[in-house]
């Protein structure tokens, strides 16, 4: 599995208190559950060596958050996964874009959570 422990520990930060946080190895990186729910994860990605934030935003604001410069679609298998997008390093440098990210993944967590 691998993951930037540094990008695994700032997100572990931002999630304290502010849902049921499972951590699981898996997609070759570590992912983060919050209320039994897929939301974040972390990830180096395999091509370009790069630490990959992925994001759980949902459809509804998939095509809106994909605009973004710093984001991608999730893509393993050479089709993307509609609500899961990549962030790439220049996304989450800065706290407050991290903050940002992480946001986004729980007010969609929230959304799975009331169903």
């Amino acid at each position: 599995m691998a993951y930037n422990e540094h990008l695994a520990e700032r997100v572990r930060q931002r999630l304290k208190g502010k849902a049921v946080v499972e951590e699981k190895k898996m997609m070759g990186g570590l992912t983060f559950m919050c209320n039994g729910k897929m939301c974040l994860g972390v990830l180096i990605d395999k091509k370009s060596n790069e630490d990959r934030l992925m994001v759980r935003v949902g459809k509804l604001n998939y095509e809106e958050l994909l605009q973004q410069s710093d984001s991608m679609p999730m893509d393993f298998t050479g089709k993307p996964l509609r609500g899961f997008l990549f962030i790439t390093p220049n996304g989450f440098d800065m706290e407050s874009h991290l903050d940002y990210w992480v946001i986004k993944a729980l007010e969609f967590n929230v959304l799975l959570s009331e169903q």
